[in-house]
């Protein structure tokens, strides 16, 4: 299961209907959040998502995508959490954990590891990794890209019959890409085994300008996640506050030819006309949709 979670889609202030900014992610069990709004533990407690984090990626030490770390910290520690957690964000990450850890008031069970990341650092996650990529919001930012490695191409049993394979173990051989001889004949896996196929990708963008990293990292994605706060008619503050218009996201999703966009970091002052935004989306880029609180969305394999 690849799914995504919307537990926060608001803007820098709260409102009835939308949490500060926090996706959460569940990759094949490997669970994780990006950002961290204030409220996020009670939706995760609302989406049943549980709390077996492995790690939380911040985008930025705005308020808004960071505040909500300290109580479900405590809330993972006072339930008996004993695995570490890993924290990565932008310069000052590490400062963040020391000084959440020393002013807590509380012996937390479990360790947390701070990880500070630049411009295209990677981690690898063994079939999966996520890339940093630096944004434009005034202050050190970074967007995520979230993606799989190829799969190993379509095995063509029909083929592999006419060239005098068994049925059977030898099957198992190649498709794990190990040749196999059959009567003083060597078979390769590549004369069985079509083009790799590449695994599935997600952007976030955090709070941004249109900047062409993210353009450049979403090419292909299945979801490209991105700031959209305000309606075309305010971009003069979106360019003042470094933050983007729902039709420059749409623009980039264009641009970058994904699959699907999700406009989020919905400002306070569209609680009831949030359908300006999606208009201003779909005019560029027909397949846009706004996030909303608790929406899931499972990201599907392309089995080309």
């Amino acid at each position: 299961m690849f799914s995504v979670t919307f537990l926060g889609t608001g803007g820098t202030l709260p409102t009835p209907d939308r949490n500060p900014s926090s996706i959460f992610i569940n990759r094949e069990g490997d669970m994780m959040l990006f950002d961290c709004g204030e409220g996020t533990q009670k939706q995760m407690m609302c989406a049943k998502t549980g709390m077996k984090l492995s790690s939380i990626f911040i985008t930025h030490f705005h308020a808004d995508h960071f505040l909500g770390i300290p109580g479900l910290i405590q809330t993972m520690s006072f339930n008996g959490r004993e695995e570490p957690l890993d924290i990565y964000g932008p310069i000052w990450t590490k400062q963040f954990v020391d000084l959440l850890v020393q002013l807590g008031y509380y012996r937390l069970g479990f360790v947390i590891n701070s990880h500070e990341l630049n411009d295209g650092d990677i981690i690898d996650k063994g079939d999966y990794f996520i890339k940093a990529v630096a944004t434009d919001h005034g202050i050190p930012s970074l967007g995520y890209v979230l993606e799989e490695k190829k799969r190993i191409g379509r095995f063509n049993r029909e083929k592999a019959i006419e060239l005098g394979v068994p049925v059977g173990r030898l099957f198992s051989k190649l498709q794990k890409g190990e040749p196999v001889t059959i009567d003083g004949k060597t078979i390769l896996p590549s004369q069985v085994i079509g083009e790799s196929r590449p695994g599935r990708k997600i952007v976030y963008s955090g709070d941004t300008r249109p900047c062409k990293n993210i353009e450049l990292e979403s090419a292909g994605a299945d979801l490209l996640i991105h700031d959209s706060t305000l309606a075309e008619d305010l971009k003069d503050w979106a360019l003042e506050t470094k933050h983007s218009t729902a039709k420059e996201a749409a623009e980039v999703a264009r641009n970058a030819n994904v699959k699907q966009l999700i406009l989020t970091h919905i400002s306070s002052r569209y609680c009831e006309k949030k359908e300006m935004l999606l208009h201003d989306a779909k005019k560029v880029f027909e397949n846009s949709r706004l996030a909303e609180e608790l929406m899931e969305i499972e990201i599907l394999l392309c089995d080309k």
